[in-house]
């Protein structure tokens, strides 16, 4: 009797996330395909913190001109808008596809610091994944994320690939407030 009332919750679960599930062939489908890509591409690396950062803004550019279009036309999108709309996917669609294939990946070290930025990415490409993070904050945090990449970069240059303990210390601060932005970012209640 229990297998039967939890193939039956699974079922309504299942049953219950296809209706949530946007209809395919519609900008809200091509919307979370998109943001899956880059979520993927987050995570295994194929994007840097700066590719993400530029993505998401120009996803979040075109998330708030649809609703400026929705909004002119009554909630619906006219043709042209549509038209317009979808060439503008597809131009997004084809920078995914550039900056996870092109020759930039993110290295993180094999060291503490490393392993910290990677675990941040890591909670960023899942927050982009589960819709969590808007394209807005995503393109936030990476761009706090590319700053701190930025100065690793810049440390280990000015010290013959090293990082002094002090520079260590500075940026797990740093990372700490990452940290909190990505937390905050992800539990404010705004969906994808």
């Amino acid at each position: 009797m229990s297998a039967m009332v939890l193939l039956g919750s699974v079922g309504s679960s299942l049953a219950a996330q296809e209706q949530s599930a946007p209809p395919p062939g519609t900008y809200k489908a091509r919307e979370e395909n998109q943001q899956d890509r880059i979520a993927n591409g987050v995570k295994s690396g194929q994007l840097t913190a700066g590719e993400t950062k530029s993505l998401e803004n120009k996803e979040a550019s075109l998330n708030g001109q649809a609703r400026a279009d929705r909004a002119a036309d009554g909630g619906k999108l006219t043709s042209a808008e549509r038209t317009q709309l979808n060439g503008e996917q597809n131009g997004l669609s084809k920078q995914i596809y550039a900056d996870k294939h092109n020759a930039q990946t993110a290295h993180y070290g094999n060291n503490k610091v490393g392993a910290r930025r990677e675990n941040q990415q890591d909670r960023i490409a899942n927050g982009i994944k589960s819709g969590s993070l808007t394209p807005r904050e995503a393109g936030r945090v990476e761009g706090r994320e590319q700053g701190i990449n930025k100065q690793v970069a810049a440390d280990r240059a000015a010290n013959g690939g090293k990082l002094t303990g002090g520079e260590k210390a500075k940026i797990n601060h740093e990372q700490n407030g990452a940290s909190k932005a990505i937390y905050k970012a992800k539990h404010n209640g705004r969906r994808n």
